[in-house]
C-alpha cells in the first residue's frame, strides 16, 4: 500500500465521517466537502439578508482556551463530527437565562438574586415558548432591554487536537481529542478561512487540513480572539494523532447540547419564564425536578442545565439523556465588542423591575 512521505495511511471518503484506510487521495478538483459548507454558509447568508436562516467533564474533555494569556497562541486541529449527517465541524446549542429574586423551598431559601439556565427548543425544531412570546417586544421600546435579557444565546460545540498549548492544563485528559465551546466571534473567524478560495481542502481532511491559531487579545475588559486565524500551509496528521482517533473515536458533538425536554419540560420552561417576569423567587418545589440554578442548593432531584460565569465563560452540567453526566464548558455568546460598546448595563433585577413598573402603569 502506498503511504505518504510520513508512512501514513490516511483517505477520508465520505462528505465528513473520516475513514483511515488508504493511501493519499488526488483531488483534481476543489474538494467537494468544503464546496458544500461554502454553500451552506452562502444560504445562511441568504437568509440573514431575507433573500431566503472549566468545571471539569467526567472525561475532562474541554479544552480552557480563554485561560491563555493575553497576547499568546493556541494552536488547535478542528476534526469533523462523528455524525456523517452534519456537514458543519460544530453542533449549535441554544440556551436562555431566567433571572429570579432568590429561592424558596429549597435547602438554603435565599434572597439573592440567582439565575437558571434553560434549552431554547428552537435548536431542536420546537417552538420555544420564551422566544414567540418575546418577539414582539422587539417593537416596543419600553420592552426591548427584556427581550434581549431573554434572547437565546448561541454557543458552538467543536473538537480537536490541541497541537501547541501556551497554558499548563491540570489533570490533562489522557484522550488527546479535546471538545472546545466557540463564541460567534471564533466561528465567523473559521467561515471567513473556509470562504477564501485559496483554502483547497476542508480544514478537518486528515491528510491536507489545516491548523488553527487561537488568537487571545483584551477589548477593554473583554477578551477578544479578532485576530484569529487558520494557518497558511496544510498539515497532514500526526501518527500520534492518527493512531489517538483509531484509539478514542470521534465524539457525537450533538449529545453535549444537552437533552431535547418533553412536554412537560417546555411547559416548566414557559412556567419558569412568567414566574421570571412576575419576581417570584425560583421555586424548588415546583420546578427543581426540571431545572435549577447553579450551585444552589435543593435536593439532588434535579438535572441542571445552568452555568456559572466564569471569565468569558459558564460552567454547565447536564444530562446528555446517554445515561450518563456531562458537565460542559459553554461560551458566553454575547459579542465582546458589542459588550465592549454599549457601557453600563442595567442588573436583570432591575430591567424587570423597570418593565414591570412600565406594564402595571397601564393598567
Amino acid at each position: 500500500m502506498e503511504t505518504d512521505h510520513n508512512g501514513l495511511h490516511l483517505k477520508q471518503t465520505t462528505i465528513n465521517q473520516p475513514i483511515i484506510l488508504a493511501k493519499k487521495a488526488n483531488y483534481t478538483m476543489a474538494d467537494p466537502r468544503l464546496e458544500r459548507i461554502r454553500q451552506l454558509m452562502r444560504e445562511e447568508e441568504d437568509k440573514k439578508s431575507g433573500n431566503n436562516r472549566q468545571t471539569s467533564s467526567g472525561d475532562n474533555a474541554s479544552y480552557p482556551f480563554w485561560n491563555i494569556p493575553e497576547g499568546s497562541t493556541a494552536l488547535v486541529r478542528f476534526l469533523p463530527d462523528a455524525d456523517p449527517e452534519n456537514p458543519w465541524f460544530w453542533a449549535e446549542r441554544q440556551t436562555i437565562k431566567l433571572p429570579f429574586d432568590g429561592t424558596i423551598n429549597g435547602d438554603s431559601p435565599t434572597k439573592n438574586t440567582v439565575t437558571v439556565t434553560v434549552p431554547c427548543v428552537d435548536m431542536f425544531g420546537d417552538m420555544c415558548p420564551i422566544i414567540a412570546e418575546t418577539k414582539p417586544w422587539w417593537k416596543d421600546e419600553d420592552k426591548k432591554e427584556a427581550a434581549r435579557l431573554y434572547y437565546k444565546r448561541r454557543s458552538f460545540i467543536t473538537q480537536a487536537f490541541v497541537v501547541n498549548s501556551p497554558v499548563e492544563e491540570q489533570n490533562k485528559p489522557e484522550n488527546p481529542i479535546r471538545r472546545l465551546i466557540l463564541g460567534n466571534e471564533l466561528i465567523q473567524k473559521l467561515k471567513a478561512g473556509m470562504a477564501d478560495v485559496e483554502m483547497e481542502y476542508l480544514p478537518t481532511d486528515y491528510q491536507s487540513g489545516t491548523d488553527f491559531k487561537i488568537k487571545k487579545t483584551k477589548k477593554g475588559e473583554y477578551n477578544n480572539y479578532g485576530t484569529s486565524e487558520w494557518s497558511r500551509r496544510s498539515r497532514p496528521l500526526s501518527e500520534a494523532e492518527v493512531i489517538a482517533l483509531e484509539q478514542f473515536k470521534l465524539f457525537n458533538l450533538a449529545d453535549f447540547r444537552g437533552p431535547r425536554p418533553d412536554a412537560d419540560g417546555i411547559a416548566a420552561i414557559k412556567a419558569m419564564f412568567h414566574a421570571s417576569l412576575r419576581g417570584d423567587p425560583y421555586d424548588f418545589a415546583q420546578f427543581g425536578k426540571y431545572f435549577k440554578p447553579y450551585g444552589v442548593g435543593g435536593g439532588n432531584s434535579a438535572t441542571s442545565t445552568d452555568d456559572e460565569s466564569v471569565d468569558d465563560f459558564s460552567s454547565t452540567s447536564m444530562n446528555t439523556g446517554a445515561g450518563h453526566k456531562v458537565e460542559e464548558t459553554v461560551a458566553k455568546t454575547v459579542d465582546s465588542s458589542a459588550s465592549a460598546s454599549s457601557g453600563a448595563k442595567l442588573q436583570p433585577q432591575d430591567l424587570l423591575a423597570k418593565l414591570r413598573e412600565r406594564t402595571q402603569s397601564r393598567t
